[in-house]
């Protein structure tokens, strides 16, 4: 397949998946129950850090959190009392318990109160070509206050070798401008060309038959390769593409 007839088939399969009906089965349905900015980032920020492993489960929790975030994730972030974090600890997801959810809510509350909320963290590097230092920058302002250690390993470190699939994810949701309807693009301050692709066993394998990945490891070093190779199709958008690459994974066995 020459490079244009895989950019041909590509930018199809992005037609195809990146509509109103991908909501209905994905995660991103979470963050889409609101729409004030806040409540927007918040669910989308805990959504995206439980989403590994079986996706109904995924989204059957993630409205679970919601709803003992009383349905309005802001306002409970800025406003709880400890006697409100105790209903919390009925809270599990594969190895995200009650521990590091009552964590996620202390460190939000202080990112919103002492940092200016989630984007203004994130985009204390917007002026370089990727976000891979601004995720490693939040992880950094995400555990300034004491916590659980076993609570780290929820955020991922770019500059440890992590692809930071989650994240990066999240970052999608937030940032790229999609005439769609699925993602938000409610921060202004990162351009969607600097978004890198959530990079996980689907993408990756599909990626890898495509010919737009060599690497094994889906690592920081083979997220890097697969960024350069889907600026290549589109620069302004790259990670559009991660709607084919998931849809012909996850959908279609590819």
């Amino acid at each position: 397949m020459t490079q244009s007839e895989l950019k041909d088939f590509l930018d199809a399969k992005v037609i195809q998946y990146n509509n109103p009906k991908f909501i209905e089965s994905d995660p991103i349905q979470v963050p889409h129950l609101f729409t004030l900015k806040e409540d927007i980032e918040i669910s989308a920020f805990l959504t995206a850090t439980i989403a590994w492993g079986n996706r109904k489960m995924i989204i059957r929790n993630a409205h679970k959190m919601m709803a003992l975030l009383d349905n309005a994730p802001y306002d409970y972030i800025i406003n709880h009392q400890q006697k409100d974090l105790e209903l919390l600890n009925t809270f599990v997801h594969r190895t995200f318990n009650s521990i590091d959810f009552i964590y996620f809510i202390k460190a939000l509350r202080h990112i919103y109160k002492n940092h200016n909320g989630l984007e203004a963290v994130f985009s204390t590097h917007t002026n370089v070509t990727s976000t891979q230092i601004a995720i490693h920058q939040l992880k950094k302002v995400f555990f300034e206050l004491e916590h659980p250690q076993r609570t780290q390993k929820h955020i991922s470190d770019p500059l440890k070798g992590s692809a930071a699939k989650r994240i990066n994810m999240f970052l999608r949701w937030m940032v790229r401008k999609d005439n769609a309807g699925v993602d938000f693009g409610i921060w202004a301050t990162w351009s969607p060309s600097q978004l890198s692709c959530p990079l996980d066993v689907h993408s990756g394998n599909v990626a890898r038959k495509l010919g737009l990945l060599t690497r094994k490891q889906n690592d920081a070093k083979a997220l890097a390769i697969l960024d350069a190779s889907l600026r290549k199709l589109d620069a302004n958008d790259p990670v559009k593409y991660d709607f084919a690459l998931f849809g012909l994974g996850v959908f279609e066995k590819f």
